[in-house]
């Protein structure tokens, strides 16, 4: 009987106890409002100024040699050395091959011969032309006669310099036996061997030398882009830009140099339609070879009146259009739509819907409405730490005595 009675007493003491916290959870209830709509959240923000943003694009290329060369032979004949090593750097003018010469050296030697000829009977008959023309005064001969004098010497004359062109071809043909490189650059390995018979006619080249050290990059850009671009340069604001090109290799890393952009095509590609930029970058270690396919990166224009908001601040509405929510006249937040194109490291550029001034909400937008009352402070402000009055240690010490 006296347990129940205890029994009944406690359950007595716990129902007035709740009754009590209840009134006191109601009371800091009423005094918060319906769902905390009493307090006035505080938010961080910046304040936004228009500055130069660039417009970026990242394009496809392959890479090409800054100069190519085949190595051909301008003369017939078997190949007797190879003067060179396979994949090496060669020199312009460096001695690459060597083609027989005895057959060149031969026909000098026979034009040597004949300008000599030529150059005697020049004499003779020049002479003949001089003795002839008192005669032909005193009409000891006939007119006749002196004037086929004179013809045959002028005849001899111009046999020399036929006989003098033909000891130059000669020349040049047996300077032609020893191939040299045409540009300086790095060779391939040799299409034909010693003992090889090759002539001037041929359609296949001895060898082939590039120079990859500066190397070029081709990228394609879309006819419509470049088009988009010219309509972006025409309006207030959007200047042009000639800024450095970087690269992202095939296997995702960037290279280290950077170029720049040379000259752009004057026509499109009717297959791809695409008009061909091409770039310029140093090679000195000889990592980007002709034909890698690269990622080029670079700026094409620059827009000074956009705006670089962080992008935490703008989201986007169900129709997908970019928002920011601004700090209003009366410290009330305002949503207002704005148009964000492209990302730039930690901000979105706004190019439209933004004013001098506008101050952007980055922080504490969880539960923020439109038009609710806000107290701004700016982003990243630090909190102020207050440590307790005597009276409050007091307070909290009676606390815990009383909770004892």
């Amino acid at each position: 009987m006296i347990r129940t009675c205890r029994i009944a007493l406690a359950t007595a003491l716990l129902a007035v106890s709740a009754c009590g916290g209840g009134s006191e959870a109601g009371s800091a209830a009423g005094k918060a409002g319906p769902n905390g709509a009493g307090r006035t959240p505080t938010v961080g923000f910046v304040t936004v100024q228009p500055t130069s943003a660039p417009i970026s694009t990242e394009l496809a290329g392959r890479t090409a040699a800054f100069e190519s060369s085949d190595v051909r032979p301008q003369v017939s004949g078997i190949i007797r050395r190879r003067l060179f090593t396979e994949g090496a750097l060669v020199r312009a003018g460096q001695p690459l091959y060597e083609i027989d010469p005895r057959l060149y050296r031969a026909a000098t030697a026979e034009a040597e011969a004949n300008l000599q000829s030529a150059r005697a009977n020049a004499e003779a008959t020049q002479i003949l032309a001089q003795r002839y023309k008192p005669l032909a005064q005193a009409e000891a001969i006939s007119q006749q006669e002196y004037t086929n004098a004179v013809a045959s010497a002028r005849q001899a004359q111009a046999s020399v310099a036929q006989n003098r062109a033909a000891l130059d071809t000669a020349r040049i043909n047996l300077q032609f036996t020893t191939v040299p490189a045409p540009i300086t650059g790095r060779i391939g390995r040799s299409l034909f061997t010693v003992g090889a018979l090759v002539s001037a006619t041929q359609a296949d080249p001895l060898a082939q030398i590039q120079r990859l050290d500066p190397i070029f990059v081709d990228i394609q850009q879309s006819s419509a882009d470049i088009l988009a671009l010219r309509r972006l340069l025409a309006r207030d604001g959007i200047v042009a830009t000639r800024a450095a090109v970087r690269l992202k290799l095939e296997d995702g890393g960037d290279y280290g140099q950077s170029g720049t952009v040379e000259f752009s095509e004057a026509l499109v590609n009717t297959e791809t339609g695409t008009v061909t930029l091409r770039a310029r970058f140093p090679n000195p270690q000889g990592v980007l070879l002709p034909g890698m396919f690269v990622r080029a990166r670079f700026d094409q224009a620059v827009n000074t009146r956009a705006f670089l908001v962080p992008q935490p601040a703008v989201s986007r509405d169900p129709k997908g259009n970019a928002t920011v929510m601004l700090v209003g006249p009366g410290d009330k937040a305002v949503q207002r739509t704005v148009r964000a194109d492209r990302v730039q490291g930690q901000f979105w550029v706004v190019i439209d819907g933004l004013n001098a001034g506008d101050r952007v909400i980055t922080q504490g937008l969880g539960q923020l409405r439109p038009g609710q009352q806000v107290k701004p402070v700016p982003a990243n402000a630090p909190q102020r730490v207050v440590p307790p009055t005597p009276e409050q240690l007091e307070s909290q010490a009676r606390a815990k005595g009383g909770g004892r």
